[in-house]
């Protein structure tokens, strides 16, 4: 029987050997499918949406599609979707997040239904833009889309129970908040979940949190490089941005939000923003800091901020108080309307003759100037024969004595008369005797009484030449304009 035994004995404890290994291999099994379930489980999770708000121009789509890495020069209406591509390097895992951006259109905010519902709302951050470049419409700006954006989780009748879940959910993290670490990581990678002791959890303060949403609120500042030409154009001071600064960020202290200045145009804070938005939807860590020191660069995330820090900006208002309305510091400025000249079109010169031939025929014709002044100057003549008209002389007045040239007179001719009617004239004014009235003109004064008396009176050189000049032109005006007599007839 011993023999047998010692046969059996070996029998069994191969078999022992063989459970050991099965145990071993079991063990093995289980350890594969358990970090397969905890990969699975750690997975980037699908189905987030970030929903964008802000005015028609404010660079809602040309800021996504920035984060998305693509150049998007088209404007959309209603509701437009683009999408971020999510990374994780740790677990070499990509996921896609859904951007929804809504028109600047009241008309269309209904269109939410199709992007928010009852059961993607947990899952949702809410993006709220504001244009630098127009800082006078920013808090009208915000406080729209953000009672757009309340009235919409309203009409969503999420159950009390689940609404105050998210709501307190919001608290905490606000609360919570930490300062990070100096070591930035760097890419994105999502936080490690371990049961580390909780930091000491402050109150809030009376105005945070007030307008709980239930989902985190983020306000992006755009088109900030328009910081200096407001300086320079419109006069802005740091004074003016220091207001705008405190009322935003007194803004999001009601609804919890961070806040951040961007511009795309100079490419600034673009990649801080894409990792807040990555670290508020997937838990990725996140070391930049609180950053209000360059006023086009600003910075502060969710629950970092407080009434105390604030209120350092106020320190800085010397023209207008904290508590004053928003719109009365901050105006629009005057729009400067260009005045274009009215533009005149020239007429064709055969039309502009035209017109003025048709305008000369309407006319009265006048008479002549020989028929008309030849009555009035006979008087003051010497005595001419009958058959030949009178000579008209030099009137008594020195307005008169400047004499019309005539149209049929040449061109010589006219010239010498209008000279010497001028030369007369301011003769007149000195040689002629106050006392005497009726004495206008020396060269008619002397003409007439040498024609009485016979004698040739004492005249200077330039005194003969006028005369002489006068005589030529009355010679040549009566010979042009007197009508022939009955003799000559």
């Amino acid at each position: 029987m011993a023999p047998v035994l010692e046969k059996q004995l070996p029998g069994a404890a191969g078999q022992g050997d063989n459970n050991k290994e099965d145990e071993e291999g079991q063990n093995l099994w289980t350890s594969i499918l358990s970090e397969v379930s905890t990969s699975s489980s750690s997975k980037l999770p699908s189905g987030k949406n970030i929903l964008v708000f802000g005015e028609d121009g404010s660079g809602k789509t040309t800021l996504m599609a920035k984060l998305q890495g693509a150049e998007h020069n088209k404007k959309g209406r209603g509701l437009e979707y683009l999408y971020l591509s999510v990374h994780d390097e740790d677990r070499d895992d990509l996921t896609r997040c859904n951007v929804w951006i809504l028109d600047g259109d009241l008309y269309h905010k209904g269109l939410l239904k199709f992007a928010v519902t009852p059961q993607s709302l947990p899952d949702c951050l809410a993006v709220l833009v504001a244009d630098m470049s127009r800082p006078w419409t920013i808090m009208e700006s915000l406080q729209k889309w953000a009672s757009v954006l309340r009235d919409h989780v309203d009409k969503l009748k999420i159950p009390p129970e689940d609404l105050r879940e998210m709501e307190q959910r919001m608290v905490k993290a606000f609360q919570e908040y930490t300062e990070p670490e100096d070591a930035t990581p760097s890419s994105p990678r999502r936080a490690p979940t371990s049961g580390e002791d909780e930091a000491i959890v402050l109150p809030l303060g009376d105005n945070t949190l007030t307008h709980n949403l239930g989902i985190p609120v983020l306000i992006v500042c755009t088109k900030c490089d328009a910081i200096s030409v407001l300086e320079k154009e419109h006069d802005f001071r740091d004074e003016h941005f220091d207001f705008i600064q405190s009322c935003i960020r007194r803004f999001s202290l009601q609804y919890g939000a961070g806040l951040i200045y961007t511009s795309v145009k100079e490419e600034k804070n673009l990649d801080l923003l894409y990792k807040y938005i990555v670290h508020k939807l997937y838990d990725f860590q996140f070391a930049s800091p609180a950053s209000v020191v360059e006023k086009d660069a600003v910075f502060i995330p969710s629950g970092w901020d407080n009434e105390k820090k604030i209120g350092i900006l106020h320190e800085n208002l010397t023209t207008i108080r904290p508590e004053d309305p928003f719109e009365d510091f901050i105006v629009k400025p005057p729009v400067r309307k260009l005045v274009h000249d009215k533009e005149i079109n020239a007429e064709e010169e055969q039309v502009f003759l035209m017109k003025q031939q048709s305008l000369l025929a309407k006319q009265p014709a006048t008479p002549t100037r020989g028929a008309t002044e030849s009555p009035g100057r006979t008087t003051s003549g010497s005595p001419r024969p009958a058959g030949r008209a009178v000579q008209p002389s030099a009137t008594s007045s020195p307005m008169a004595s400047v004499k019309k040239p005539d149209p049929n007179m040449k061109a010589g001719a006219a010239n010498e008369g209008v000279l010497a009617n001028f030369f007369n004239s301011l003769l007149s004014k000195k040689t002629g005797s106050p006392g005497s009235p009726g004495t206008g003109a020396v060269g008619a004064g002397v003409q007439g009484s040498a024609k009485k008396t016979g004698q040739k009176p004492g005249l200077t050189d330039v005194q003969a030449e006028l005369d002489r000049m006068t005589r030529k032109q009355d010679s040549v005006v009566s010979a042009n304009n007197v009508p022939p007599t009955e003799n000559e007839a």
